[in-house]
């Protein structure tokens, strides 16, 4: 993937659909899951598994705007987006966190080399993820993913879904 640090396109792949070394990939975690169990909310004052998907989809996208050079900014679709309704509406979550995956690997294709190491945005800010360089910037949605994962995974056990 043009110049893209080989080891960290397979941990961003393995980390949704394929074979983390930690565990399960979302995509494992969240088969069979629906609509009902997916916003259910275990934990008080925690997230539901469906918050947590989107949430995860808010955070690709705008790593995915950064690497193709926005500016930061928090998720234009909100940190926290609403769950919607329906299983129609969970099958839409699920495919748009399949999708944004899809697209942040397709724009990481698109950097030369030389990108790796420029910084997305003029401050560091540990709260917006600014002032890293586009590689950290994908070591850090690696490892947010990774996060939020652990996280799903805890409130399927929660639920006595795992």
């Amino acid at each position: 993937m043009a110049g893209a640090p080989d080891a960290l396109i397979q941990q961003i792949e393995a980390t949704h659909a394929g074979e983390p070394w930690y565990g399960s990939s979302a995509e494992r975690l969240l088969r069979g899951i629906t609509a009902e169990q997916a916003r259910l909310t275990p934990v008080p004052g925690g997230h539901s598994i469906w918050q947590q998907v989107l949430h995860m989809i808010s955070w690709k996208r705008e790593v995915t705007r950064r690497i193709q050079g926005s500016p930061p900014k928090p998720p234009i679709e909100g940190d926290w987006p609403s769950v919607g309704d329906t299983e129609r509406d969970w099958a839409s979550a699920r495919e748009a966190l399949g999708q944004a995956n899809r697209d942040l690997l397709a724009a990481v294709a698109t950097q030369p080399a030389s990108r790796w190491d420029q910084p997305i945005g003029d401050t560091h800010d540990p709260s917006l993820g600014s002032g890293l360089s586009v590689l950290g910037m994908l070591v850090g949605i690696s490892q947010h993913d990774a996060y939020h994962i652990g996280q799903i995974a805890m409130l399927r056990r929660a639920t006595g879904l795992l």
